[in-house]
């Protein structure tokens, strides 16, 4: 038998009793991790005080700027096609800019947010299939906190209403929403593997600034204005199966 026969022979034998990749089947908890990127499609009512404009002669707006953070994210299959994904992260933080006729390179506040998505997801390939997308849709659930105004809107508020000295503070609702995700893996070993993903949540919040003297006492606040965020959220990292 020639030495290239052998050597066939052998790879084929190696091939045969080597386990091969197994994808995701019932009962299996899938862990993913990686760099998640959020960018608003965003945009806000007017900002107005008693139905009158904040700024006199302006359309006064808000804009949410991008982040990113370390997200986290869990399946439990249920069956060989059918799982349940919850959606986790480190606090997103966002910079609340200008918008509308105020510049949007001047920072009014900031505010971090955690954004909590269950979603039902299918996955349509074989269990024996490497390579496994899927698709989900669900619920999002977004709580704010840490909201915070800027020196510049207290200055601006205090010389447009005449309160020397204001302060103003920020309060964001909560969010619930549907949100929907299309995403990949591809298992390199019977444990390990790569993710990808992207998804999308209808996150909007009602927000309203008010505003105090300088010895703290409650002056004057806007009325309540919407602002949609509405993200595109992206993902790459790593899947983990056990």
């Amino acid at each position: 038998m020639s030495r290239t026969v052998k050597l066939g022979v052998l790879a084929a034998a190696v091939m045969a009793t080597a386990p091969a990749v197994q994808a995701f089947e019932a009962g299996d908890f899938i862990l993913r991790a990686g760099v998640a990127h959020v960018a608003p499609d965003d945009s806000s009512d007017s900002i107005t005080v008693g139905g009158a404009p904040l700024l006199s002669g302006a359309d006064s707006k808000v804009t949410v700027d991008s982040n990113t953070q370390l997200g986290l994210r869990a399946t439990y299959m249920f069956t060989n096609n059918l799982g349940v994904g919850l959606l986790a992260a480190t606090p997103f933080k966002h910079n609340i800019n200008g918008g509308g006729d105020i510049s949007s390179d001047i920072k009014l506040g900031e505010t971090k947010h955690l954004p909590p998505t269950l979603t039902l997801q299918y996955f349509p390939m074989a269990s024996s299939s490497a390579f496994q997308p899927y698709v989900g849709v669900g619920v999002n659930y977004t709580t704010f906190f840490e909201e915070k105004t800027t020196g510049t809107l207290d200055s601006v508020v205090a010389g447009e209403y005449g309160i020397p000295g204001a302060r103003t503070s920020l309060d964001l609702d909560d969010s619930v929403g549907v949100a929907v995700e299309v995403g990949m893996d591809y298992m390199l070993s019977e444990n390990f593997g790569l993710n990808a993903a992207i998804w999308w949540a209808d996150i909007n919040t009602d927000a309203r600034v008010k505003v105090y003297d300088a010895n703290g006492d409650f002056a004057a606040q806007t009325d309540k204005f919407e602002v949609e965020i509405d993200p595109m959220v992206y993902m790459v990292g790593f899947t983990y199966k056990f």
